[in-house]
């Protein structure tokens, strides 16, 4: 059965070669479309396909082509137009943050500035006070050396004169007079105060 379709197929393509071979020998072997006896319908049937194809595209595809294009225009002018009102926010907002940073700034350094006069100023009082006990405890340390100096004075003259009583007694022999030594002392005392 294999065997008689295949013959069956070899002998119908056997002669549609020899149909086509006739037609070919008929035209002469001139390619069909530069075949003069056919420009009037070729002619013809490109102005039927070509005013079709106009109609078509003028009325489907290209509506749809101008329709595409004008969305498309109008989504770029709607991006930049939001992408200009979010530039002018951004510049807005990065002023405002510069303003905000320049007053945190002056803001900070006027604390920093009030920080270092209140330091300062407790500085000042602190060392004004200690000052003022150093200076009193000064007075008082002065008034101190003045009574020891004063007594130690004192005490030099009371020494020297028992110094001078006993040296002449042991010199003369003979106890002197204390007055004449309290003159003589306090003389000699007030010779080496001057000097």
């Amino acid at each position: 059965m294999t065997k008689a379709l295949a013959q069956t197929a070899a002998e119908t393509a056997a002669d549609v070669a020899a149909e086509h071979g006739e037609a070919m020998e008929g035209a002469h072997g001139v390619f069909p479309p530069f075949d003069p006896s056919t420009f009037l319908s070729q002619l013809i049937w490109l102005a039927v396909f070509f005013g079709l194809l106009y109609l078509l595209l003028s009325r489907v595809a290209l509506p749809r082509v101008a329709t595409i294009l004008e969305e498309r225009n109008d989504r770029i002018a709607d991006d930049l137009a939001e992408a200009e009102k979010l530039k002018r926010e951004s510049e807005e907002a990065v002023a405002a943050y510069e303003q905000a940073l320049a007053e945190a700034r002056a803001k900070a350094h006027g604390i920093a500035q009030e920080a270092r006069d209140k330091a300062k100023a407790e500085a000042d009082a602190e060392r004004s006070k200690v000052e003022a006990d150093l200076e009193g405890k000064l007075a008082e340390a002065e008034e101190r050396i003045t009574e020891v100096k004063e007594k130690a004075l004192a005490e030099v003259d009371a020494i020297a004169k028992e110094t001078t009583q006993a040296i002449v007694s042991s010199l003369s022999g003979e106890s002197p007079n204390e007055g004449e030594i309290a003159r003589a002392v306090s003389q000699a005392g007030g010779e080496r105060r001057q000097a």
